[in-house]
């Protein structure tokens, strides 16, 4: 199935955690429309400015996929299909430009820079709030004593 023009629900649902645990991620509809509005409102920008597909490493997790990820919030918007995980590693676009463009240029709920090194994340955390209540919230992920913080991005 088809999300946007170049965006499909397996990449937003494939999970090998969910096939090595025999878990189901398969979302409502309500999940799907949330998706699309991401699709829609972030990732075709992303996709069209870069004019490159983009590698999402996580997208919709269901509520028992996302109990067995290691780290992930309860409250996390990848269950409800609002939020995707960017890693461009292997290309030659970086996390960071594609951090930097979504901060300085798209409506978005939160944003995440997470971990990595001060020129460039690991990955990139964006999601967008189906209300259309953005709150444009910019983090860092880090580690402190082997716990995951989220401290103000500057």
């Amino acid at each position: 199935m088809q999300l946007s023009k170049h965006f499909e629900l397996a990449e937003f649902t494939r999970s090998s955690t969910a096939k090595r645990r025999g878990i189901s991620n398969a979302p409502t509809e309500a999940h799907i429309e949330n998706m699309k509005l991401l699709c829609s409102k972030v990732l075709e920008p992303i996709r069209e400015h870069f004019a490159r597909p983009i590698i999402l490493s996580s997208g919709y997790r269901s509520a028992a996929l996302n109990a067995a990820t290691p780290g992930a919030s309860s409250t996390s918007q990848h269950s409800s299909g609002e939020a995707a995980d960017i890693d461009m590693d292997g290309t030659n676009i970086t996390n960071a430009q594609i951090f930097n463009y979504i901060k300085d240029t798209l409506d978005f709920d939160q944003l995440i820079w997470e971990f990595g090194t001060v020129s460039t994340p690991d990955w990139v955390h964006v999601s967008y709030e189906s209300s259309g209540r953005q709150r444009k919230q910019i983090l860092r992920a880090v580690k402190k004593n082997g716990k995951t913080s989220y401290v103000p991005y500057r």
